[in-house]
């Protein structure tokens, strides 16, 4: 678990080369997110997010229907992170972008999902900042997943062998 998360925080820093420090300060509540995750630590992925904050996910349903499913809550997500699972979750991420306006921010990433070792599912995150002058939260966090016709780099995929 601990490898996965220096590679986690490496995968990140490596996106982030190009990236100025703005850049880096907007990355530090994903990071954080996906560090609370890996760890089963509800409180520091609570930390990452804003008091308000919208959330939803874009998948097909076994019919092969666009289903979209909508948050205005992360409750239900923190409690699934706080709840002992066997295996440790992870999300690597790559081809990182970050735009910036003023308070304002947003990161769209690929990633891959696994619980353990094993491939759960992979897509993109796109996520909405706001800077409020004490730093750098998520105001709406949006994912696609899907479970076929991943690209997921070798680096990351030999990881999980």
């Amino acid at each position: 678990m601990r490898q996965t998360i220096i590679f986690i925080c490496l995968i990140c820093a490596g996106s982030l080369k190009a990236q100025s420090t703005e850049g880096q300060a907007v990355m530090e509540p994903i990071v954080r997110l996906f560090t609370g995750m890996n760890k089963g630590d509800s409180a520091l992925v609570h930390s990452a997010f804003a008091s308000e904050i919208t959330m939803a996910t874009i998948a097909k349903d076994k019919a092969g229907n666009v289903v979209v499913r909508r948050e205005n809550s992360i409750a239900g997500f923190l409690k699934a992170i706080a709840t002992p699972h066997p295996e440790p979750w992870s999300e690597p991420i790559w081809n990182t972008k970050i735009e910036v306006d003023g308070n304002f921010a947003q990161v769209w990433t690929d990633y891959a999902f696994y619980v353990g070792k094993k491939f759960s599912h992979c897509g993109v995150d796109a996520f909405q900042l706001v800077n409020n002058g004490s730093g750098w939260k998520i105001i709406h966090l949006a994912d696609t997943r899907r479970t076929a016709d991943c690209k997921i780099p070798p680096a990351i995929a030999d990881l999980y062998k």
